[in-house]
C-alpha cells in the first residue's frame, strides 16, 4: 500500500509538472506574439514620422491632406471642440428606454448605469458626450501626479489593466464593493482596446470619478492613446456601435485621454504608474509637464521641436540686438521677455487702457512661446500650465525630454538584470533593473512601486526584491482560462493584500472534481489557441523561412536537421521562444531527425488556405501585413466612416511612392483606384484597399 501511494504520488507530480510546463509554454507564445504586435505598431508610426520629416508637399492640397491625416487630432481649439461635440443639440427620443443622466451626478446614477449595462443596454450619445464634457472639465484641474492618503479611507484598492472586459469590473465591484467615501480606488490605465465593452468601462469609471472625485483616481496607460486605439479595436468598435455620433464621441474621448493624470502617489510612499521607470525618470519634471500636449505618445515630435528651437534662437538673437546695438551680450534671463513700450499719460484714459491690453497680450504670447503652448490648445489655465508658468526660472526641458519621460512611464517593463536599456521587445520604453528601482525609491523616499502593463498568470507578481509589484485585472486575457485577474488593497500600514478572480460563469456552478477536469480542458483549449496563432505567424513568414532553411541545406536536399530548424525559425521570427520544446506540437516526428521543410511549409499553407481561398504567396503577405494595413487604412480614414475617398487614396499613394523612390504618375494612381472600386460608389472600403495591395503585389 505504501509503495502504491508513492507511485501514485510520483505519477501525479509528473502529471502536474507537465501541465505546468504546457501552461508556461502557452503563456510564452501568447506574450511573445502580443509584444511583437506592439513592436510592429511602434515601427509603423516611426515610419510615418519619418515620412512626415522627409516629405515636402508639392501643393496646398497635399499640405492640407497631411495636416488632416496626422495633426487634426491636436488642432481643435477649446471653442471648436465644444461646438463639434455639442451634446445639447442632440435630442433623446421618447422611445429610449436606457439609463438617463443629469448633472451633478449622484450614486443612484452609477447603480442605474451598472444595472443597464448588465442588461446589455446602451447609454444615449447625448449623455455620453455630456459625461465626457464634465469629465474633461474635472481632469483639467488635476495635477499630473495625484496624491492620495489612507487617512481618509480604510483602504485603497488598486486595479490594473481592464482592456474592455466589463465582467472583470463587475466582479471587482461585487467582491470589493462600489467606490464610496470609505472605499477609494486607483485604476491604473489601459481601460480600453482588445475587449468588446471599452466604452461601457469608460462610462462607469468616469461616472464614479465625478461622483467621488476624492476617492476615485485614474492613471493614463499606454492604450489611452489615439494611435494605439486605431490598431487594437477601440476606434473601430466605437464607430460600429454608434454610426451617427461615434465620430464625435471618439474625438471627445481622444481629448479626455490626454488629460488623464500620469501617476498616483499613496501617502508619499507608494508610486503607482502604468508601465515603469527608467534611469532618467524625474518626478519633478513629470509634475510640471503639460500632459495634454501628448495626444499620442507614438507621434514623432522632432519637426515641431526643431521649429521651436529655431524660434527661441531667433528671439534670443533679436532681443540681444535690441538690447545692445554694439553687440554686447545681454543677460540671458531677461533677453527673451518682450519689453513693453513706454506707458502713455494717465490723463488719456483710452490710450492708457489700450496700452495695458497690448502689454498684457504680449506677455501672454511670450509665456506661451516659452512653455510651448500652441494657439490650438485651451486658453484656460490648467493645473499643469500654472505650474509651468510659475517655474520659468527653473530648468528648461525640451519637448523631447518631456516625451521620453511619458513614454518611459507608460511603456517600460522590469527585468531581473541590472541596468537600464531600450525595450526592444515592445519597441517602446525601456527595461529597468533592480538597481534602477533602488535609486528611484531612494531618491524620492518611496517604499515600492505598483505598475501594470504586463499580463501575469496569477494576476499579480512581485520582482526586484518585492520593490516592484505588477497588478493586472483583466482575467482570461489571451483566452478563457489563460490567466487570473487580481487587485490589491493597501491600508495605512501599506502592506499589500491581494484578491484573485476569474470571470467565468460556467466554473462557478461546478463541483471540486468537475472543476479539476474543467481546468485541464481549459489548459488544452488555451494551448490549442496559442499554437494556432503561432502557426499563423509561421505561415506569414514563409518566404523568410524558406531562404533561411536553404542556407542550412547546403546540398539542396530539401531537408534540414531539427536543431537547424529551431535555430532558423527563431532567426526569422525573433519571438524568443523555446522552439526545441515546442517542436513536437509544430513538426511531425521524423525517424532520422531530419525535416522536409518544403512539405512542412505546404502543410502550414494548406491549413490557412482552408480558411481563406486566396493564392498562397499573396495570403502569406496579407497575413504578415494585415494589422499594419488596417492601421494605415484607419489613419487615412480620418472621419472613421470605414471609407476613404479617391483623393485621400491618391495622396497616400504619392506619400508612399516618394518614400520608396518609385515613379508613380497621377494617371497610374487614378487607374489603380478605379480598378479596385468594385461597387463604383466613389469610395474605397478596407477590402478594396486590400485589393490594391494585391494588385501591386502581383505587378511586382
Amino acid at each position: 500500500a505504501f509503495k502504491a501511494a508513492v507511485l501514485i504520488q510520483q505519477w501525479y507530480r509528473r502529471y502536474v509538472a507537465r501541465l505546468e510546463m504546457r501552461r508556461r509554454c502557452t503563456w510564452r507564445i501568447f506574450q511573445s506574439i502580443e509584444y511583437a504586435c506592439e513592436q510592429d505598431q511602434i515601427k509603423l508610426h516611426n515610419f510615418f514620422s519619418y515620412l512626415m520629416d522627409h516629405f515636402t508637399p508639392s501643393s496646398s492640397k497635399e499640405r492640407d491632406f497631411i495636416s488632416r491625416m496626422f495633426v487634426s487630432g491636436e488642432s481643435f481649439k477649446e471653442a471648436e471642440l465644444e461646438k463639434y461635440c455639442d451634446y445639447e443639440s442632440l435630442e433623446v427620443p421618447d422611445s429610449y428606454t436606457g439609463p438617463r443622466l443629469s448633472f451633478p451626478l449622484l450614486p443612484d446614477h452609477a447603480t442605474a448605469l451598472l444595472e443597464a449595462f448588465k442588461q446589455k443596454q446602451q447609454l444615449h450619445a447625448r449623455y455620453v458626450l455630456n459625461l465626457l464634457h464634465e469629465t474633461r472639465k474635472h481632469l483639467k484641474q488635476l495635477p499630473n501626479i495625484s496624491h492620495v492618503s489612507t487617512c481618509y479611507s480604510e483602504e485603497i484598492t488598486v486595479c490594473g489593466d481592464l482592456h474592455g472586459q466589463l465582467d472583470d469590473l463587475f466582479l471587482i465591484f461585487y467582491k470589493n464593493g462600489l467606490p464610496s467615501p470609505s472605499k477609494s480606488y486607483v485604476f491604473n490605465g489601459d481601460f480600453v482596446d482588445r475587449g468588446k465593452q471599452s466604452l461601457e468601462i469608460l462610462i462607469v469609471l468616469f461616472t464614479f470619478l465625478l461622483i467621488y472625485p476624492k476617492e476615485v483616481h485614474l492613471n493614463r496607460g499606454n492604450h489611452e492613446d489615439h494611435m494605439v486605439n486605431l490598431r487594437y479595436g477601440f476606434c473601430a468598435g466605437l464607430i460600429a456601435m454608434s454610426r451617427v455620433h461615434g465620430k464625435k464621441i471618439l474625438k471627445m474621448i481622444q481629448n479626455v485621454f490626454c488629460w488623464l493624470p500620469l501617476a498616483t502617489l499613496i501617502d508619499q510612499k507608494v508610486l503607482i504608474i502604468h508601465g515603469g521607470i527608467s534611469d532618467t525618470t524625474d518626478l519633478d519634471m513629470l509634475e510640471k509637464i503639460q500632459r495634454n500636449k501628448f495626444v499620442s505618445v507614438l507621434r514623432g515630435k522632432k519637426r515641431k521641436e526643431s521649429n521651436r528651437n529655431v524660434e527661441i534662437q531667433e528671439l534670443n538673437r533679436d532681443s540681444k540686438v535690441e538690447a545692445d546695438p554694439a553687440g554686447n551680450e545681454a543677460a540671458p534671463s531677461l533677453s527673451l521677455q518682450p519689453r513693453p513700450a513706454q506707458a502713455p499719460s494717465m490723463a488719456n484714459r483710452l490710450e492708457f487702457s489700450k496700452w495695458v491690453r497690448q502689454t498684457v497680450q504680449e506677455q501672454i504670447e511670450w509665456c506661451r512661446r516659452l512653455v510651448d503652448i500652441s494657439e490650438s490648445e485651451s486658453e484656460e489655465l490648467t493645473y499643469s500650465s500654472v505650474v509651468s508658468l510659475t517655474d520659468l526660472d527653473g530648468p528648461c526641458w525640451t519637448r523631447q525630454d518631456e516625451w521620453k519621460q511619458i513614454l518611459d512611464i507608460l511603456w517600460s517593463d522590469p527585468i531581473p538584470q541590472e541596468g537600464c536599456r531600450v525595450n526592444t521587445v515592445r519597441g517602446g520604453g525601456c527595461y529597468f533593473g533592480p538597481d534602477v528601482t533602488g535609486k528611484i525609491l531612494e531618491k524620492y523616499n518611496l517604499q515600492f512601486l505598483i505598475r501594470s502593463h504586463e499580463c501575469k498568470q496569477e494576476g499579480y507578481e512581485f520582482c526586484h526584491n518585492r520593490k516592484v509589484l505588477t497588478i493586472f485585472s483583466a482575467s482570461n486575457y489571451y483566452e478563457i482560462g489563460s490567466n487570473r485577474g487580481a487587485y490589491v488593497k493597501l491600508g495605512p500600514d501599506l502592506i499589500p493584500h491581494f484578491v484573485q478572480y476569474q470571470a467565468n460563469k460556467m466554473a462557478h456552478t461546478l463541483t471540486m472534481t468537475q472543476r479539476q477536469g474543467f481546468r485541464i480542458a481549459l489548459i488544452s483549449r488555451v494551448e490549442e489557441s496559442a499554437f494556432r496563432a503561432l502557426r499563423e505567424k509561421l505561415f506569414a513568414h514563409t518566404s523568410g523561412l524558406i531562404s533561411t532553411f536553404k542556407a542550412y541545406d547546403k546540398d539542396n536536399t530539401g531537408r534540414i536537421t531539427l536543431s537547424n530548424w529551431a535555430t532558423a525559425v527563431e532567426s526569422v521570427l525573433h519571438l524568443g521562444l523555446p522552439w526545441r520544446m515546442l517542436r513536437p506540437q509544430l513538426v511531425r516526428s521524423t525517424a532520422d531527425g531530419m525535416l522536409e521543410y518544403k512539405s512542412w511549409l505546404d502543410d502550414l499553407a494548406m491549413e490557412q488556405r482552408s480558411q481563406e481561398h486566396i493564392q498562397s504567396s499573396l495570403l502569406e503577405v496579407i497575413y504578415r501585413n494585415r494589422s499594419n494595413l488596417e492601421t494605415i487604412f484607419r489613419i487615412i480614414d480620418r472621419d472613421h466612416s470605414g471609407l476613404i475617398s479617391f483623393e485621400e487614396f491618391h495622396q497616400t499613394w504619392k506619400l508612399f511612392s516618394s518614400h520608396m523612390n518609385i515613379e508613380l504618375t497621377d494617371d497610374g494612381i487614378n487607374d489603380l483606384v478605379r480598378s479596385i472600386d468594385f461597387n463604383k460608389d466613389g469610395n474605397i472600403d478596407f477590402n478594396e484597399f486590400l485589393e490594391a495591395f494585391r494588385l501591386v503585389k502581383q505587378s511586382q
